[in-house]
């Protein structure tokens, strides 16, 4: 740090993000478009407020949901709220029949702020609608994937569905019996999440889900940091989740996408394949180009989809280039992921086999017992349809993140994940497949290339470390290599980061500012 920016630095102030302050230092050397968070704070002050305001009109939705007076829910004060990092989560309880005895809920609100929906309105209706989608299909085809109950759900829109199990007995035994009619003349035969014809007042949408006690299991990540050196645990682990990959793999699906449910209830895969990487990217008014009923037949036209709003990340925010190096060191990487992603998928899969992937399984999304067996997955919104060669284990195994996982360090816990797999797919009557096309995939470095999709800030480390050693010798400092390279990124890409330079010199002057005393 030079004398005159030590200067500078001595007359600002930090600022408060969501998880902490942050000074002007470490703000101007940051990645992420701080610029765009520092507004986080004041927009979730508003939100929670919000909520907190609107308790009673909660405790009626809950109520209507399970089918009790909104006197006998009680809402947990602001302090025992969870706060995740695209959802609010309210612990709700509710009385029972017995006398001093009460159950316990979860309704949880998506951060408007967090995915996109100032920007782009409708985000957190699709987030919802997606989440509640995957509960639905993986109720009725994958009932040994163990995941909360969903009570029911509400659109910003106003309009709410909730399960058919906690309509009255009458309605519900009419309910039943048209759907057994519907069946005998063969028609499709709708979810058992149903629209109501109450509209909720509340201005966002919600999910309304079962807590998981604490006698049913508990969060991976409270006991991930020492458990995960005992091999015990791990072999029980890795066996779970490998029953849960086989579970999903059962069900071929027609297309890349999200289920989603429409208004009469029924299940549809008609939505764009919805990650985290999407909405988090249209948060900061960076389009994605991937347009809400968009789904894909075929691996290529999915692959180049991600890679063009990879690509829009550079092009749209601000500060995406430090210097002309780091400039050639980004187009070069991304011209190089087009030129080299046929290497990595196999053309006989290119247009299937396609299966729903739980994209945000983490130490937070999974509940286990004492013996690391998994009781429970939560969190199902980034859920959706993918390409067999894209389904891998967790890169976190080795407990690095994701653009500083060691091969040596993660090759050993691969080795001991496709082992369990292994035996788990033998298991199995059916014809095993999900075990070769994994072990093919680290063999051929297709483990790397989807890690790189899966992360737009991550993408150029890993195909520095991973990608290109594969055909290249050149390191990632090579600047003889980018020479050649960058220039076949786009017309005028030379031209092009020159522009991105002048971005970051107007984004480090309004930064600046932000953090002036």
């Amino acid at each position: 740090m030079t004398d005159n920016h030590r200067d500078i630095s001595a007359l600002m102030k930090p600022r408060r993000l969501l998880n902490g302050t942050v000074t002007y230092s470490a703000a101007k050397e940051s990645e992420a478009n701080v610029l765009h968070e520092l507004g986080y704070w004041d927009q979730q002050t508003e939100f929670l407020t919000y909520l907190y305001h609107n308790r009673d009109l909660i405790k009626s939705i809950v109520a209507q949901h399970i089918g009790t007076a909104a006197k006998n829910i009680h809402i947990t004060e602001p302090d025992q709220w969870m706060r995740g990092s695209f959802n609010i989560c309210i612990l709700v309880n509710f009385d029972v029949d017995v006398p001093g005895q009460s159950k316990q809920l979860i309704i949880r609100f998506p951060l408007p702020y967090r995915i996109g929906d100032i920007h782009y309105p409708g985000n957190a209706d699709e987030k919802i609608m997606c989440e509640a989608g995957t509960y639905a299909w993986l109720q009725t085809n994958c009932p040994d994937v163990a995941i909360p109950y969903l009570y029911g759900f509400g659109l910003r829109s106003g309009k709410t569905f909730t399960s058919l199990d906690n309509r009255p007995f009458f309605p519900r035994l009419l309910e039943k019996f048209r759907r057994r009619i519907l069946q005998w003349l063969g028609y499709a035969i709708p979810s058992y999440y149903i629209p109501l014809s109450s509209i909720s007042s509340l201005s966002t949408g919600y999910l309304l889900i079962e807590y998981i006690e604490p006698c049913r299991g508990r969060m991976l990540s409270k006991s991930w940091g020492e458990g995960r050196h005992d091999p015990k645990l791990r072999k029980n682990l890795f066996h779970s989740l490998s029953r849960t990959l086989l579970a999903l793999a059962r069900t071929p699906l027609p297309k890349i996408g999200s289920f989603i449910l429409d208004e009469g209830g029924y299940l549809q895969l008609e939505n764009r394949p919805l990650t985290l990487q999407i909405q988090q990217l249209e948060n900061e008014q960076i389009p994605v180009d991937i347009p809400r009923d968009w789904t894909y037949t075929s691996v290529d036209s999915y692959i180049h989809s991600i890679l063009s709003f990879h690509e829009n990340r550079l092009r749209y925010q601000s500060n995406s280039v430090q210097n002309f190096g780091d400039g050639m060191y980004q187009t070069s990487a991304l011209t190089m992921m087009r030129s080299t992603w046929p290497c990595y998928f196999e053309h006989k899969f290119l247009r299937g086999p396609f299966f729903l992937t739980l994209t945000d399984i983490h130490p937070s999304n999974i509940f286990v017992d004492d013996e690391w067996n998994i009781q429970c997955f939560i969190d199902l919104e980034w859920a959706c349809s993918r390409p067999l060669e894209m389904i891998h284990p967790p890169y976190w195994l080795s407990d690095q993140a994701i653009d500083m996982v060691d091969m040596k360090d993660y090759e050993i816990l691969h080795k001991e994940f496709m082992t369990a797999l292994k035996i788990e797919e033998t298991a199995l009557s059916s014809a095993p497949f999900l075990y070769h096309a994994m072990q093919q995939g680290w063999d051929k470095g297709t483990f790397w290339f989807s890690l790189a999709l899966n992360s737009p800030t991550a993408l150029f480390k890993i195909f520095y470390d991973y990608i290109q050693p594969r055909f290249s010798k050149a390191d990632s400092g090579d600047t003889k290599f980018w020479v050649v390279t960058a220039p076949y990124w786009s017309f005028d890409a030379l031209k092009f980061i020159d522009k991105k330079l002048n971005d970051k010199e107007q984004y480090d002057i309004a930064l600046q500012e932000e953090f002036k005393l």
